[in-house]
């Protein structure tokens, strides 16, 4: 069994509770450019994706000078205008310092922007857990799996002594492309079906059951 060292996380979805957020901010950058507003299952569905990626799949067809409309109203009313609530899913906190008190490196692959994901970690006083983060507007982002390649290239560690865990299945499709184990929550936004396609090591239903199951499996 190969020794894993290096805990891959997503962000939004698996760390950070945000859909609700994402979808009501997306639907509003809708209205505010008078497209047909996206049902929050078609937003859900694209969460984890960068944004520009996620605007083609909602809104298809549309020109360059639309998407960047969409974009900043979105983050208009992600960073200013909405309140609705965004917060670490409950345990997260303390089994990130559970991770690293038993000698992993934690990192973060996410579909955010770097402002946005520096935000969050400054929010959250999470920062000064994770060895190397990547976003989706600093390389290309997933299902492509470079910004795991960029990871582990930092982390000097090859494929499989990483583990990437998510809630959708272009986290685990990303790392499956490079021989990447992976592990599902299914408290996210994509369903246990779609998770289960991608065959991961497991599925979990809570991101407190992290540090047992890898205790269990070492």
């Amino acid at each position: 069994m190969n020794v894993l060292q290096l805990l891959i996380f997503d962000w939004d979805g698996t760390l950070m509770d945000s859909a609700a957020k994402i979808v009501a901010c997306m639907q509003a950058a809708a209205r505010d450019v008078a497209v047909e507003e996206p049902t929050p299952e078609a937003v859900r569905d694209i969460i984890g994706l960068g944004l520009r990626h996620a605007m083609e799949r909602l809104f298809p067809g549309h020109d360059e000078a639309l998407f960047g409309s969409l974009t900043e109203q979105y983050r208009y009313h992600f960073v200013e205008a909405n309140q609705t609530p965004e917060q670490l899913f409950n345990g997260a906190d303390d089994t990130l310092k559970q991770l690293e008190e038993a000698g992993y490196l934690l990192a973060i692959a996410t579909g955010k922007s770097r402002v946005g994901l520096d935000r969050s970690l400054q929010h959250t006083g999470l920062r000064k857990r994770f060895h190397v983060t990547r976003c989706a507007d600093e390389t290309r982002g997933k299902p492509h799996p470079q910004m795991l390649e960029e990871i582990l290239e930092v982390s000097g560690l090859a494929p499989q002594h990483a583990l990437m865990i998510g809630d959708t299945e272009y986290d685990l499709q990303m790392a499956a492309s490079i021989g990447m184990p992976g592990v599902g929550v299914t408290y996210g936004v994509h369903s246990r079906e779609r998770l289960l396609a991608q065959k991961p090591l497991s599925l979990l239903s809570d991101i407190t059951h992290l540090p047992d199951w890898l205790k269990n499996r070492n």
